[in-house]
């Protein structure tokens, strides 16, 4: 994301970027001139330097601990006239987001919006990465171009928190309909059904899904998904685990009742212990498919 950014940015603005991963700083600061990338030593340092701050976190208590540190002290002016933006890309809880975003407005005169991205490590090394956005519908001429420098698609989905809703709400489905696909492949292949014509049927029917065109759970369906590739690449089965387990956490704030939920929680949880590290779709494997 930030090779991204530096490579899009004009060449008179400076990209000052933290990293925990000191070896992914080296390596950007061997590809990026000295003279537009600054190396900052804290989250708190970025922040002073710039009028549009992003982060990207694993976990809730991360985003929080990040924005204590950022805001325990006053921060002086943006470097420009304008009201400095934090955007963060994290995948976390509505609350906890909607809890930052009440410290930002506490402690400075910022704004925090939430913009958690979809397409995993490869759409942000190709800069093909999509947006969801939640804040006031008047900042987003300012946000969606900086997004665009790092993807191809930026939704507004409504007020802060929204982004994130939206993109638990879509990897709930994605979940299900993965699991979905991966026991309709493995029911259709043990009953004599080749695995193409099998997919075929199913994406020219109803029962197509991104699972059963783009990331096919069986070997060989697509040369170029992850199951083609021993299940390596994608998006790991770990980070679906924890996007189920914060679409359960928000759906039981807001009441909204999810019958597969558990069962889909467990179901992945049982796959990682067999298959750690390996993309979702693993769980054709997990199931006993023919690969």
């Amino acid at each position: 994301m930030a090779k991204n950014l530096r490579a899009k940015l004009p060449t008179s603005d400076i990209l000052t970027v933290y990293d925990v991963n000191t070896s992914a700083l080296d390596k950007l600061k061997s590809e990026s001139s000295s003279d537009n990338l600054h190396i900052a030593a804290s989250p708190r340092e970025v922040a002073h330097k710039s009028d549009h701050i992003i982060t990207a976190l694993p976990e809730p208590q991360h985003v929080k601990s990040v924005f204590q540190d950022i805001l325990a002290e006053t921060i002086p002016s943006p470097p420009s006239e304008k009201t400095r933006i934090y955007i963060d890309c994290s995948t976390i809880d509505p609350t906890t987001s909607r809890e930052v975003a009440q410290l930002v407005k506490d402690k400075s005169s910022a704004d925090f919006v939430d913009a958690p991205m979809s397409g995993g490590v490869v759409g942000a090394a190709a800069g093909t990465l999509t947006f969801m956005v939640g804040a006031d519908a008047a900042l987003m001429s300012r946000i969606e171009p900086i997004l665009l420098l790092m993807g191809k698609k930026v939704w507004h989905m409504g007020v802060q928190g929204t982004g994130l809703s939206g993109k638990l709400a879509n990897n709930y489905a994605l979940a299900i309909n993965n699991i979905a696909a991966a026991e309709a492949f493995n029911l259709g292949i043990k009953w004599g059904i080749e695995a193409k014509a099998l997919a075929n049927l199913l994406n020219s029917a109803t029962g197509k899904s991104w699972p059963s065109e783009v990331n096919p759970p069986v070997p060989g369906v697509n040369e170029n998904s992850p199951s083609s590739r021993d299940y390596n690449g994608g998006f790991g089965v770990s980070l679906m685990c924890k996007d189920l387990r914060l679409a359960i956490k928000a759906a039981d704030e807001a009441s909204a009742k999810l019958v597969l939920a558990e069962v889909a929680k467990s179901v992945y949880e049982l796959t990682e212990k067999e298959h750690k590290g390996k993309d979702f779709s693993v769980v054709y494997r997990w199931l006993g498919g023919k690969e």
